[in-house]
C-alpha cells in the first residue's frame, strides 16, 4: 500500500508549485503553437511521471501503470466517441444529406448569430444532455464547419456554447457522481445547481454571439438571444428543482429549440449577418472557408427528411444509450473489468482530502455496449444503409475516418493520462487543498476549484468525484453549507470545459484544423477565465449575502 502525500516538500506553496507544472507545461505548450497538441501532451505526460515519483514519492510501476490505464481510458469511451461522431459526420456529407441540412437550417435562418444559437447553443444542448462526454462538441462543430465558419469560428464558439448544459450532460452523470462522493441526494444537489446556472444559461447565448460578432452585432438580435436564453433558463430551474436532475438538458434545449424556431418565423433582423468568418478574430485569412453560394431552392418534404433522418436517428439511439436502465441492461450482458495489478486499491486517499483513509480504484471497465460511441457507432451505420451505403463503403470511409483521426486520438488518450495519473498520485489534491486554504473566500475559490478539476480532466463527472468531498469536508470547517459548495463544483466546472485539452482536441478534429490546438485554446481562455470568476461571484454572494442566500438549499 501508498498513502498519498498532499504536502512532499514540506511547504505547502512549493508542492503546490510543483504539482502544477505537469498542466501548466501542457497548457503553455499548447497555447504558443510551437509545439503540435499530442506532442504537447506527451512531454507533459513525462513530467507527470517524474513529477508523481521523484516529488510525490510514487513508486514508479504504479505511476507507469496509472499513465497506462488513463491511455486506454483515453481511447474507451473519449476517443471512440469522437471516431464515430466523425465517421457519421463524414458518411453524411458523402451521401450528400449534410448539404440538405445545410439548406434546411438556411431555411430557418440565413443569418449566422442565429444560426449559432441554433446548433451551437440549442441542439448542442440536447447532445450533451442526451450522451456528454465530447459529442455535442464534435457534432456542432462539424455542422457550423459545414455552413461556411471558419475553423476557428466552428471550434471556439462550439466550446463557448457548450457550458451551461454540461453540470446535466449524459443523463445527469455529473450530479450522481457527486451525489456517490458526498453522500447527499441527487434530487437536492441537482436542484441546487438549477439555483445557479440558469443566470448563465441566460448570459451564455448574449456572451455568445457577442465573441463572434460584437457588441452592435448582438445588439441587433437581442430578443432572439432573450428568447433562446429565456426558454432555455426558466425550464432548466423548473425540471431541476421540480421533476429531477436526469432530463434537464433533453428538455430545456428542445423547449428552446423550439421557442427560437417559432420567433423566427414572426421576427427577423433587419440586418442579415451572412459572413461566416470570425470577424477580425482569426489569425491567417488562409484558414477562413469561404461562403459556398447555397442552393436556396425549397426542400421538398422527403428531402427535408432525409437531411434530418441521420440526426433523428442519433437522438433517438442516444437517448437510449443514456438512459440507466438500457446502461444496467447492457453492462448485465457484457462487462469486462479488469483491475490492474499492484495499482487497483493499493493506493490509500488520505486526510484532509478524505474523512478516514480509502482506497483508490484502478479498474479499466470494458463495457463495450454501453458506450456513448458504440451508440453512435450503430447510429451510423443505420444511417449509412439507410442512405443506401453498402457494407464494404462503409468499411473504406471508416478506415479513413480512422487516418484522419489518428493523432487527435493519440492526442486524447495521453490527456487522460496525465488526468488518472495526476488522481491517483495525489497532485491534484494538492491544487484543490491550496484553494481550500482561502478562507472566507473560499466561496468563490472552491468554485474555481471545479473550474480547475474540468481544465484538468476534462470531464464535470470527474471533477466532482476528484473534489465533491473536498469540498463538503471544506465547507462543514468553515462554517458554509456543504450543498452550496458541492454544487459550486459543478456549476465551476462548466466553464473549464471550453478549456480542457481533450474538448479543444476534439473540436479541432471535427473542424478537420489539426494543429491549430493553440489558437482555439487562446481564443476560449479568457472566456473561461471570466465566465468562471463570475460564477464564483454568484456563489459567493449565496454564501454571503441575502436575499442571495435564501436560494441555498439546506
Amino acid at each position: 500500500m501508498w498513502n498519498q502525500l498532499y504536502n512532499p516538500l514540506g511547504n505547502a506553496t512549493l508542492s503546490t508549485i510543483a504539482a502544477a507544472i505537469p498542466v501548466v507545461t501542457l497548457l503553455v505548450l499548447i497555447a504558443s503553437g510551437k509545439v503540435k497538441a499530442h506532442l504537447a501532451a506527451i512531454i507533459a505526460l513525462i513530467l507527470a511521471n517524474l513529477i508523481a515519483i521523484f516529488v510525490f514519492t510514487m513508486p514508479a510501476n504504479m505511476s507507469i501503470r496509472a499513465s497506462l490505464l488513463g491511455v486506454v481510458t483515453g481511447f474507451f469511451p473519449i476517443g471512440w466517441i469522437v471516431l464515430n461522431v466523425i465517421f457519421l459526420y463524414r458518411i453524411t456529407v458523402e451521401a450528400g444529406r449534410f448539404q440538405l441540412l445545410q439548406r434546411a437550417i438556411g431555411g430557418v435562418t440565413t443569418d449566422r448569430r442565429l444560426q449559432l444559437l441554433l446548433i451551437a447553443f440549442a441542439f448542442g444542448a440536447f447532445f450533451e444532455g442526451a450522451s456528454g462526454f465530447g459529442t455535442p462538441v464534435a457534432i456542432t462543430a462539424a455542422i457550423l464547419i459545414g455552413l461556411g465558419f471558419s475553423p476557428l469560428a466552428a471550434s471556439g464558439l462550439s466550446l463557448i456554447a457548450n457550458t451551461a448544459p454540461v453540470a446535466y450532460g449524459a443523463l445527469g452523470t455529473p450530479i450522481q457522481g457527486l451525489a456517490s462522493v458526498t453522500g447527499f441526494d441527487p434530487y437536492v444537489l441537482g436542484a441546487m445547481v438549477g439555483r445557479q446556472l440558469p443566470f448563465f444559461s441566460l448570459l451564455v447565448p448574449f456572451w455568445l454571439i457577442c465573441a463572434f460578432a460584437g457588441w452592435r452585432g448582438m445588439i441587433a438580435i437581442w430578443p432572439a438571444i432573450l428568447v433562446t436564453g429565456l426558454s432555455f433558463a426558466i425550464p432548466q430551474f423548473v425540471i431541476s428543482n421540480y421533476i429531477n436532475p436526469w432530463i434537464v438538458d433533453i428538455g430545456a434545449s428542445l423547449i428552446s429549440m423550439g421557442c427560437l424556431i417559432l420567433f423566427l418565423k414572426v421576427w427577423q433582423p433587419k440586418e442579415l449577418w451572412l459572413s461566416p468568418s470570425l470577424r477580425g478574430k482569426d489569425e491567417s485569412a488562409a484558414t477562413m472557408t469561404a461562403p459556398k453560394p447555397m442552393d436556396k431552392t425549397p426542400l421538398t418534404q422527403a428531402q427535408l427528411w432525409g437531411a434530418l433522418l441521420p440526426w433523428i436517428i442519433v437522438c433517438i439511439v442516444m437517448l437510449i444509450w443514456g438512459n440507466g436502465a438500457f446502461k444496467t441492461w447492457a453492462n448485465s450482458i457484457f462487462t469486462w473489468a479488469y483491475p490492474v495489478p499492484e495499482l487497483d486499491k493499493m493506493i490509500l486517499k488520505v486526510p484532509p482530502v478524505a474523512a478516514k483513509p480509502t482506497p483508490e480504484g484502478a479498474v479499466f471497465a470494458f463495457t463495450y455496449l454501453s458506450f456513448t460511441g458504440t451508440g453512435m457507432l450503430i447510429a451510423a451505420i443505420i444511417s449509412g444503409f439507410l442512405m443506401g451505403f453498402s457494407p464494404l463503403k462503409m468499411i473504406k470511409e471508416y478506415g479513413r475516418t480512422i487516418r484522419l483521426c489518428a493523432i487527435s486520438l493519440i492526442t486524447i488518450s495521453a490527456m487522460l493520462a496525465i488526468g488518472t495519473l495526476t488522481r491517483l498520485s495525489g497532485v491534484d489534491a494538492t491544487l484543490g487543498l491550496a484553494f481550500a486554504a482561502t478562507g472566507v473566500l473560499y466561496p468563490f475559490f472552491g468554485t474555481l476549484l471545479g473550474w480547475l478539476g474540468v481544465a484538468l480532466t476534462g470531464s464535470d463527472t470527474a471533477s466532482n468525484v476528484l473534489f465533491g468531498n473536498l469540498q463538503k469536508i471544506t465547507s462543514e470547517q468553515l462554517g458554509l453549507s456543504p450543498i452550496l459548495m458541492a454544487a459550486a463544483n459543478s456549476s465551476g466546472g462548466v466553464m473549464g470545459k471550453m478549456i480542457d485539452a481533450q474538448s479543444i482536441v476534439v473540436a479541432s478534429t471535427a473542424t478537420n484544423w489539426y494543429g491549430h490546438e493553440g489558437s482555439i485554446l487562446r481564443y476560449v481562455f479568457l472566456h473561461s477565465i471570466a465566465l468562471a470568476c463570475l460564477v464564483g461571484g454568484l456563489v459567493t454572494l449565496q454564501a454571503y449575502v441575502y436575499p442571495f442566500t435564501a436560494m441555498v438549499l439546506k
